[in-house]
């Protein structure tokens, strides 16, 4: 502290303010935030809860498109989730 000013308080007083107003911004949008459409295959398999390799077989099998950009591989998570519908099961047999 010099000559009666606070840095420290300063600094917390305006990370103070900040929150507020990323909280106020936050709830003003719903909470929303931006989603990413196209998944790496890694993210994928994440995504599923399968392998890496599980994921491979699955897109040479042909049960799953892929999106390429460049060299780059990535597979639409609509595509994703329509999988599980695909594959969902009523449960009674």
């Amino acid at each position: 502290m010099q000559d009666g000013f606070n840095i420290d308080g300063l600094i917390e007083a305006l990370a103070k303010r900040v929150a507020e107003h990323v909280r106020a911004e936050l709830a003003q949008d719903g909470g929303a935030r931006i989603k990413a459409r196209l998944l790496t295959v890694e993210q994928a398999a994440m995504y599923l809860g399968r392998t890496e390799e599980a994921m491979q077989h699955l897109i040479a099998s042909g049960k799953i498109q892929t999106v390429r950009f460049d060299r780059r591989v990535f597979l639409d998570i609509r595509d994703l989730d329509r999988l599980i519908e695909d594959y969902k099961t009523s449960g009674i047999r």
